[in-house]
């Protein structure tokens, strides 16, 4: 690869200095970031690639931490329904998934992801109809084809309606087939190097969809590889381990259900099952108390906020400032996008800081904050924050380029509020590794009206099927 050299005319590092540049210069070489500073390009590097971004605010790429990419299919379904009325309509329908809907609908949802600024994703899939076929692989295909990091997360849910559950037994598996296949998706897939574009994780669904026994098994199988550098089969890297992911808290509801079938409150049921700890993070946490906080915090999780899908389902607002000021890690994410039809990333950076202020006031979330949480908040949550989350000397060449200087931003004084505050942006490009996947607002990597044609096709057969 060339070495390139990018200037703008204002980078927001998200260094441990947390140094802003109105004016500078980004180097990259192999896919890394080699120099930042401020002012014009060096004259030695005058002879390489450069990249005039005069006009555009330079931010580390968006980290998105909690997803459903399969959801794409159904979007706009169920919309005045509360969460649990939303699944009982939904879980039938998505029980007849295959991986080339899978397919489809994921690349356009990853594409999507792009024109939003992310440049790493997670996915949480936890739905394996028996004839669907390779339905992990698919998103893992989608994910290569489109040029994203990915992290998804090998899902399931083993506890049917017949026994208490919320999603019908069509939609569930056995327990030893879950262990199994969730086995095999490590081995096959998960890739522990600093500059991996592939990770793995493990995550049961729910309380109200997983058993005692799911829970327990899969925090035990996704431990035994280590998180510290014994992993097998391959030799890992300090923090690279399998990290764990599930929904907590989301809405008053699942407080009710854990309430009558476990007599204590969801963040409770988890920490008995050995579920807090730093090698997870959860989905949500929307109805936590001061004490549910605390303990998360002295555990060491993490949190993956998601304001936009929270919003559409009335299902609360997290409350940010007091996880933050707790010291709990807090990444942003995006949802289904069939509970967020807009699944934009920076719109989460958005309805972050604007639903904290809402309940907290406008002290209760700077746009700094709000664009660390979509960047290195959500890295840490990943586990990667030594490789992503922030533009400095020896992290991956993850790179957004907001352009500001045109109509909807005129005037706007401060370029990172204008970012957060202002009208979307146009993403003049976007790289991972240093490669290009969106320039002038279009991702170059896919054919953004094929994938969206597919995707509508898609949508359309499985509800054909339902």
């Amino acid at each position: 690869m060339t070495r390139l050299v990018l200037n703008a005319s204002h980078i927001l590092t998200l260094n441990p200095q947390r140094d802003e540049y109105p004016g500078g210069y980004i180097v990259l070489d192999e896919g890394q970031i080699t120099e930042v500073g401020p002012g014009s390009v060096p004259a030695q590097f005058a002879a390489d690639r450069l990249i005039d971004a005069s006009g555009c605010l330079a931010t580390p790429g968006l980290v998105n931490t909690h997803h459903h990419l399969y959801q794409w299919a159904t979007r706009g379904r169920a919309a005045d329904a509360t969460l649990f009325g939303w699944l009982t309509e939904l879980y039938p329908v998505w029980a007849r998934i295959d991986a080339d809907i899978v397919r489809s609908v994921a690349t356009a949802a990853l594409a999507w992801l792009a024109r939003s600024g992310c440049t790493t994703t997670m996915d949480h899939h936890y739905l394996f109809p028996r004839d669907g076929g390779d339905l992990l692989g698919a998103t893992v295909e989608s994910a290569a084809e489109v040029g994203l990091r990915f992290q998804p997360t090998r899902g399931s849910m083993d506890l049917g309606e017949s026994q208490g559950g919320l999603p019908p037994d069509e939609a569930v598996e056995d327990l030893d087939a879950i262990l199994a296949a969730t086995q095999a998706a490590i081995e096959r897939f998960h890739d522990p190097a600093p500059d991996s574009m592939l990770r793995i994780g493990v995550a049961p669904c729910s309380p109200f969809s997983c058993t005692r026994e799911l829970l327990t098994e899969s925090a035990a199988l996704a431990r035994s590889y280590g998180t510290q550098g014994s992993m097998t089969p391959a030799s890992m890297t300090p923090g690279s381990g399998i990290r764990l992911h599930t929904h907590l808290a989301e809405t008053a509801d699942e407080d009710d259900y854990c309430a009558e079938h476990f007599g204590c409150t969801p963040a409770e049921y988890l920490d008995s099952l050995g579920w807090l700890d730093r090698d997870v993070w959860f989905a949500h946490a929307v109805h936590l108390d001061d004490r549910a906080i605390a303990r998360i915090a002295a555990a060491g999780a993490g949190v993956a906020h998601c304001p936009g899908s929270n919003a559409r389902l009335g299902a609360g607002i997290c409350r940010t400032r007091s996880l933050l000021d707790a010291g709990v890690p807090v990444g942003l994410g995006v949802d289904g996008a069939a509970s967020n039809e807009s699944s934009s990333l920076r719109g989460e950076v958005r309805a972050a800081a604007l639903a904290a202020r809402a309940v907290g006031g406008p002290q209760a979330m700077t746009a700094r904050e709000a664009v660390e949480l979509g960047t290195l908040g959500g890295a840490r949550l990943l586990g990667r924050e030594a490789e992503i989350g922030s533009l400095e000397p020896g992290k991956l060449a993850d790179i957004a380029l907001w352009r500001l200087d045109t109509l909807p931003h005129a005037g706007i004084a401060d370029p990172v509020a204008a970012l957060v505050l202002g009208p979307p942006p146009p993403l003049e490009l976007l790289l991972v590794g240093g490669r290009p996947v969106v320039e002038r607002d279009r991702v170059v990597t896919v054919d953004e009206q094929h994938a969206a044609e597919a995707a509508g096709r898609a949508s359309l057969a499985l509800a054909g099927r339902s």
